[in-house]
Parts: C-alpha cells; structure tokens; sequence
C-alpha cells in the first residue's frame, strides 16, 4: 500500500496487539477503522508517530488525497475536540490517514483545550 500524501511506501507498527500502517517517507499514519479510536485510549500509544510535526504540516492542506484502500476520494476532517488537528478519512472503509506527528498531538491534550471543553459542557447546561 501506498502513501496518499507522499507516495512512498507503508510499513506495519504495532502498539498493544493493534498494527498500522507508517509511511516510510512522511512517517503520517493510516488507521483503518477504528484503530484511532482504539489506540487513542491506551496509554504510550503515541509512540507509534515518530514523524516530525514540521513534516507533517507541509502535508496539511493537501487537495484530493485518495484512500490508499479503496482509491477514493477522502474526506478533510477536523478532531471534534482539537480543532486544530486535522486528518483525512475514508467515506468507504472509514480508514483515517494523519499526518506526521498529528496522533503524537491527538493524545497531549493542553491546559487550554480541556478548560475549552469544560466551558462547552458548562456552556451546554445553562
């Protein structure tokens, strides 16, 4: 399987029994579904994304990128509760691809962003 973003080749990582796919020239990462969601909850995860975050970010706003699956146009996404985290997804295997160093930043939440999510929920109850 192919990069979607690079074009280079993937290579398979594991974290606790759950293998993905690493680039090995952008080092971005290809979860199929529902791997994210899963390695986002175990602990030391992050260690998988070893890409550098500058890397990463010369591939943000890349147009048409393909699934490297199904071929088929992806759709941009944005994390629900990190706005500034954004990926791409599969609307037919539901596959998520993130750039370098963008998990490695899903899972390191800051001060700012969980005071944000506290205000949403506060803001959501009055």
């Amino acid at each position: 399987m192919k990069c979607p973003k690079c074009n280079a080749e993937f290579e398979i990582v594991s974290h606790a029994g759950i293998e993905v796919e690493r680039c090995s020239g952008c080092s971005g990462l290809w979860f199929d579904m529902l791997e994210k969601e899963d390695l986002v909850k175990i602990k030391g995860s992050e260690a998988i994304d070893i890409g550098s975050e500058q890397v990463g970010e010369m591939y943000d706003d890349m147009p048409d990128v393909s699934c490297p699956k199904c071929l088929v146009g992806m759709i941009p996404m944005v994390d629900k509760d990190q706005f500034h985290i954004k990926y791409e997804s599969c609307p037919i295997c539901y596959g998520a691809f993130f750039d370098a160093g963008e998990f490695r930043d899903l899972k390191q939440h800051t001060v700012l962003e969980r005071f944000r999510a506290m205000f949403e929920i506060l803001r959501a109850n009055l």
